[in-house]
């Protein structure tokens, strides 16, 4: 649109234009685009489905005028009927378009802003062998026809077959666009399953009041995968790493567990039963730390924990999708179903998601630190120290801002109690007037002995 503004420019044609830096401007450019003799140019998307009024919109001046009369919209009006009777006679509005588009809907979008109501109008496209949609559907064989007729550069060519094959290249386009958009809606329907999940849970997690059963579930479900990587299902006891197992008990979630010692105690303790008492200590001291915390607290803090949790990973997780669909393509190469492999990889990855979900909650309530009565105690008594020590030293202050103040108004009692005259430089003369503004001689005055 700029491009075609400086030409018409350099030819000396006043026009407006239409784009989306002149966004503020859009409802007055289009008010008058019908004007005898206005030139406007549009983009695309700018002012499709408004109706542009042959002879300009009279209303649109009226509602600039301060305090308009009736005298004023008379004249408008008046002005409006000859300038549209002007259009009228002239052929309406005339839609020049610099390309086709891809979709035919656009162009007839475009016409469209011609011959609305009923009003006259023409529409008229210009295309280049070197635009894309001949370029890319329709070249060879057109640039070929030209060369047969002996066309030159810059003639013009209207003819039917030329229509038609540009016709036909849009609805290759179509045709193209819409595979494109079904195929990326079978991707999407993947997606939108996993979305109604994922809301469906976050919807709960805000309606439950209390969330001790999510926990305890999670729990238990965190603690069968972890310590599966140290002892592994089926396995003798000399594959299992119990000391990782401690190790990772004490770091991960911050419980010491002497799992080594249970097995010393009772050597008939199998995988089942030390996963189950595993899991039993890590409940009880989630009860012990909810009691201790509070039943309203305790749930607000395990809400904001799985909805951190579950908004974090919900958004990585997009964007390994994303990331999934851009190459699942390259799995046709191997002779597989890209759409199939697609969903098999997509519930892969909402799996793991679900399952680091879990653990990160768990993970974060096993850390974090709930203070003991003596504790609480403590810093309450620290609190009341330092409020204490705080009154103190505003005490003082006030006390030293009172001296201030005092001390100051001491001083300017002190200065109005034996004011001290005023010091004026002497005069090359003594006849010379009184520096101090008196009228009187310096003689007379300050000079005085």
């Amino acid at each position: 649109s700029e491009i075609l503004s400086d030409k018409l420019k350099e030819a000396g044609i006043e026009h407006e234009v239409l784009n989306a830096k002149q966004h503020e401007r859009e409802a007055d450019i289009i008010a008058q685009a019908g004007a005898p003799r206005a030139v406007t140019i549009a983009t695309n998307m700018a002012g499709r489905g408004t109706d542009i009024l042959l002879g300009g919109n009279w209303k649109a001046k009226l509602a600039k005028i301060e305090n308009p009369t009736p005298e004023d919209e008379a004249r408008l009006k008046a002005e409006w009927e000859a300038n549209h009777e002007a259009v009228l006679a002239s052929g309406g509005l005339h839609i020049i378009g610099s390309e086709r588009h891809e979709s035919r809907r656009i162009d007839n979008q475009l016409r469209g802003r011609a011959g609305r109501q009923g009003d006259p109008g023409v529409s008229r496209f210009y295309l280049s062998l070197e635009d894309d949609l001949m370029r890319i559907f329709a070249g060879d064989r057109v640039v070929a026809m030209m060369r047969a007729m002996g066309l030159k550069e810059d003639e013009a060519i209207e003819h039917k077959m030329v229509s038609r094959s540009i016709e036909n290249a849009q609805r290759k386009v179509e045709a193209r666009n819409f595979d494109i958009r079904k195929n990326l809606l079978k991707y999407d329907d993947v997606n939108n399953e996993q979305r109604k999940i994922i809301y469906s849970q976050r919807d709960e997690i805000l309606a439950e009041s209390s969330l001790q059963d999510y926990i305890e579930e999670m729990i238990r479900e965190v603690m069968q995968g972890m310590i599966a990587n140290y002892i592994p299902p089926e396995s003798i006891h000399d594959q299992w790493d119990i000391e990782g197992l401690e190790l990772a008990l004490r770091e991960d979630l911050a419980i010491d567990l002497p799992v080594a010692q249970w097995l010393e105690q009772d050597r008939r303790l199998d995988e089942e039963a030390l996963v189950e008492r595993i899991t039993e200590e890590m409940v009880n001291r989630y009860r012990s730390r909810r009691e201790q915390m509070g039943a309203e607290s305790a749930a607000s803090l395990e809400r904001h924990f799985m909805l951190n949790s579950l908004d974090r990973h919900w958004k990585e997780h997009l964007a390994a999708m994303d990331y999934l669909r851009q190459g699942i393509h390259l799995r046709g190469y191997a002779q597989k179903n890209p759409e199939q492999e697609y969903k098999k990889e997509a519930y892969n990855l909402f799996v793991n998601m679900l399952g680091v979900i879990k653990s990160d909650v768990i993970t974060d309530l096993s850390r974090i630190h709930v203070p003991t009565p003596e504790e609480l105690a403590e810093m309450e008594a620290q609190q009341q120290a330092q409020a204490e020590a705080m009154r103190l030293q505003l005490s003082h202050q006030e006390f030293d801002g009172l001296l201030a103040e005092e001390d100051e108004i001491t001083t300017e009692q002190n200065a109005q109690a034996n004011p001290v005259a005023p010091v004026f430089e002497a005069p090359a003369s003594r006849n010379a007037p009184c520096p101090c503004g008196s009228g009187l001689k310096y003689k007379q005055c300050h000079g005085k002995i």
